[in-house]
């Protein structure tokens, strides 16, 4: 009779975390289903209000105006440009120099790790930042979303742990066989490191992907601007009832509203990188996880 209340007890707090999990996971997502709903619901009819869990009228107007933007289009590049070139050269680095700090007999390796600790906690600030990167030619500048980006001590953290835990008869071998320190880091050391380069890719590109505030700083040139950069910029312009779009020939204000391409917008710059977690997720979370915990 005790076991079985003890079981009745524990099915009751089960189904209450579940209930609890399950709210969270609406609060979470309602957002953004709410979001693509009105982004796909007429402009015009959008304005009526009650619109909560599906569209009322559909109309992909919206999605036409986006794509049919030069402007929003040429932005869109430059966002996956800067992500795919942003990501592969800073893992690349970044994994470089942790392969040389999981050697401890690198001169002066107590000391480079210091200095690099601090950085993780302390830094110059946005004015002497900005000062830098103006004088080194990086204002107006595609290289202001790759140069600055290009090493992470924290990455580089996760990537000398799991350098460290690989077996040293591997080096051995290869350098028996010829092969110098980047030809055994290139061939050898990253291919076996799939998970916690993957993982740092994610962290990378979804850090480019949504970085709006490098092109708000360094960035005065609208052909250089990324997507998030603009819409952050149509966002914080105006209200909905007083902000102004450019609207393609052929369409007309009746057809779609500020807030209806707003929307969309937002939802062609998710996405993306909505599609990509699902392939790097079983990377990320063994790589992050051996990453930080062995070593």
């Amino acid at each position: 009779m005790s076991s079985r209340r003890g079981l009745n007890r524990e099915m009751t707090g089960d189904r209450i975390l579940i209930g609890i999990m399950l709210l969270i996971c609406f609060i979470c997502l309602y957002p953004v289903w709410y979001t693509i709903v009105i982004s796909f619901n007429d402009a015009t009819d959008a304005l009526r209000g009650h619109i909560y869990f599906w569209p009322r009228k559909w109309s992909i107007e919206s999605y036409r105006t986006v794509f049919q933007d030069k402007t929003i289009m040429r932005a869109f590049f430059i966002t996956v440009l800067r992500t795919v070139i942003g990501t592969v050269t800073s893992v690349f680095f970044t994994a470089m120099v942790g392969y040389a700090f999981s050697k401890k007999h690198i001169m002066g390796h107590k000391v480079y790790m210091i200095l690099g600790t601090i950085t993780m906690f302390f830094s110059g600030g946005l004015i002497p930042t900005f000062i830098i990167l103006k004088n080194l030619g990086l204002y107006n500048n595609f290289l202001v979303y790759i140069l600055p980006s290009l090493f992470g001590f924290y990455n580089m953290i996760i990537f000398m742990t799991y350098f460290r835990d690989m077996p040293a008869g591997l080096e051995e071998s290869a350098k028996l066989d010829g092969c110098n320190d980047m030809v055994i880091f290139v061939r050898i050391i990253l291919p076996l490191s799939m998970p916690v380069v993957a993982t740092i890719a994610l962290f990378n590109g979804v850090g480019h992907w949504n970085d709006y505030f490098t092109g708000v700083m360094y960035i005065n040139n609208a052909a250089l601007q990324p997507i998030q950069t603009y819409l952050y910029r149509i966002v914080a312009s105006a209200s909905a009832s007083k902000s102004v779009v450019a609207m393609p020939a052929g369409f007309t204000a009746q057809q779609v509203s500020s807030t209806s391409v707003r929307l969309a917008t937002m939802v062609v710059t998710t996405f993306p990188i909505m599609c990509v977690y699902p392939f790097l997720q079983k990377y990320f979370v063994k790589g992050f996880m051996v990453g930080s915990i062995k070593g």
